[in-house]
């Protein structure tokens, strides 16, 4: 319990830093890191591949496609062997996905990830064999290869392993180059139009003053709290890159929705700044019941004919409780009071999760709960 102690303290910490008097901020992040343009997102690629050289850590003979596919394989190099009669231990098949950046061209290197999607045990010390990276369309876009970090490993023998990180997963930096001619997204001629991350009224006011302070125009305007359009001045017309580098880098005041996010597999509570809470009392006690039972032998008289040895269980229950505190939360309390608030009552993780969620039940949490 102390580790999740440890949890919640470092999951508020920062939150804790960021309460003031008053409604604490988010403060200024940059239009990019906020919003996205429209129309230039990136495209996700596909692939299916081998990986050899694996110490006996690969596929098993149940795997049908990995033999398969490594008889395709040895086909091409003229090498003919019946993929029934194919024993090995060291190939492993998997699937191979990236992503194709809105701007990317012929020639450009792209990071791919490896997963397995056989039985293998490890990909550590794997190689990537060429695999065809192809679009949501089908379209063959580029080629994948090269030797496989998983960050991790595992070893052991006569029934002892350790292993560390996990094992069927891994990453080749950069292993993949695009080799097709690839149609890159169209820079907008008109109108630029940016869609917010996390769509908000505020935050997307504040984007168009942001933006129209900037150009010195009322070329910006709102369209609901997820987009905000941008009429292109005439002195970029034909500069749009330029009219985007000033823009992106644009400070702006952005506001979230208060929110307590709860993970209950790990214990871990985190607290936005921004939560409030409303009148209430919150009392927190414990009630353990602890039942005991020690089994006896009765042994009859001695010189008796007639009795039996029996065993006789005496049981013993304590029911212990603690002692319960009533904690009182005033009108607007902040987190740094809540905090407090909850650190006197002595509640774990486990009983701080609770808490929130009875408060947001009662209507005194103003914040929206996020349960992982």
């Amino acid at each position: 319990m102390t580790r999740n102690r440890l949890t919640f303290g470092a999951a508020v910490t920062a939150a804790m830093l960021a309460s003031a008097a008053g409604r604490p901020a988010a403060g200024p992040a940059r239009l990019k890191d906020i919003a996205s343009l429209q129309g230039t997102t990136a495209a996700p690629l596909l692939g299916y591949g081998l990986v050899v050289g694996l110490n006996k850590t690969g596929d098993k003979q149940q795997t049908l496609f990995t033999t398969q596919t490594l008889a395709n394989l040895l086909a091409r190099v003229d090498v003919q062997v019946p993929g029934e009669l194919l024993k090995v231990e060291n190939v492993a098949a998997v699937m191979v996905t990236s992503e194709l950046p809105a701007f990317a061209r012929a020639g450009a290197r792209l990071d791919v990830t490896v997963s397995s999607i056989g039985d293998a045990r490890s990909l550590q010390g794997g190689t990537l064999m060429p695999t065809q990276m192809r679009s949501p369309s089908g379209d063959p876009v580029g080629i994948a290869q090269g030797p496989l970090s998983i960050g991790g490993f595992g070893g052991g023998s006569g029934g002892t392993s350790v292993q560390v990180n996990h094992l069927t997963v891994g990453r080749v930096p950069g292993g993949a180059i695009i080799d097709q001619k690839v149609t890159p997204s169209a820079m907008p001629t008109t109108t630029l139009t940016f869609a917010l991350r996390d769509p908000d009224f505020v935050t997307a006011s504040n984007v168009v003053k942001a933006i129209n302070a900037s150009l010195k125009l009322d070329a910006a305007k709102t369209v609901d709290s997820g987009t905000v359009t941008v009429t292109i001045p005439e002195a970029f017309k034909g500069s749009v890159s330029e009219l985007m580098a000033q823009l992106d880098d644009l400070p702006v005041e952005s506001d979230t929705v208060a929110r307590v996010v709860i993970n209950e597999r790990t214990g871990t509570v985190v607290v936005g700044g921004d939560v409030r809470i409303g009148p209430a009392a919150v009392a927190h006690g414990n009630l353990a019941v602890r039942i005991a039972t020690k089994l006896e032998v009765s042994q009859p008289s001695p010189m008796s004919y007639t009795g039996t040895t029996q065993v006789v269980p005496q049981t013993r229950v304590d029911v212990q409780e603690g002692n319960a505190k009533l904690i009182s939360l005033e009108e607007g309390t902040t987190l740094d009071a809540v905090t407090r608030a909850l650190n006197a009552l002595g509640a774990s993780p486990r009983d701080i999760i609770a808490i929130m969620q009875a408060l947001k039940a009662a209507g005194a949490l103003r914040a929206e709960i996020i349960i992982l």
